[in-house]
């Protein structure tokens, strides 16, 4: 059996990763910018993405399965590296290695891009947090002046009834 079925669902795979980078991209636009319609569609699209990702990585899975039989290798223990490493060579090997790379590049710059979305997410709920506390106050700060003050003027005024008896 050929490797160009699983070649073919790793290019795909790379190209929704692509496609999920652009729509990461566009999650920091509307992130800098508030637009949090726009990031909801963005999170609407991230999903349907995310559920075609895992459907092919099945699928990957299974062709891998598949190809060991056929080479009367160990289906559980085989991987697109042990393929490489051990059971390819010329063509074969070049197009899974290539698309595979390619594919890897693809995962790093996502997870980048992901990790930049995260810290400005952190950063708009500390900015909320931060106008929530000042907008709000606490209990310690609803009765206005200085404390020490009221509770000397209350010691030193006497009420009419206090002073004649």
């Amino acid at each position: 059996m050929s490797v160009q079925p699983i070649v073919e669902i790793l290019t795909n795979m790379t190209q929704l990763h692509e496609s999920l980078l652009t729509i990461s991209k566009s999650k920091t636009d509307a992130l800098k910018k508030g637009n949090m319609e726009l990031l909801q569609d963005l999170l609407v699209q991230e999903r349907k993405h995310a559920k075609a990702i895992n459907q092919l990585e099945e699928k990957r899975i299974e062709m891998i399965g598949v190809w060991s039989e056929a080479q009367g290798l160990d289906a559980t223990t085989t991987t697109v590296s042990v393929m490489l490493d051990n059971h390819l060579q010329g063509s074969e090997k070049d197009s899974l290695e290539k698309v595979t790379t390619k594919l890897a590049q693809m995962l790093v710059q996502l997870k980048q891009q992901e990790q930049l979305n995260k810290d400005l997410t952190k950063q708009s709920l500390q900015f909320i947090q931060l106008s929530l506390d000042m907008i709000a106050p606490t209990i310690k700060n609803i009765n206005y002046g200085n404390q020490a003050q009221k509770r000397a003027d209350q010691g030193t005024k006497r009420s009419v009834f206090d002073s004649k008896a």
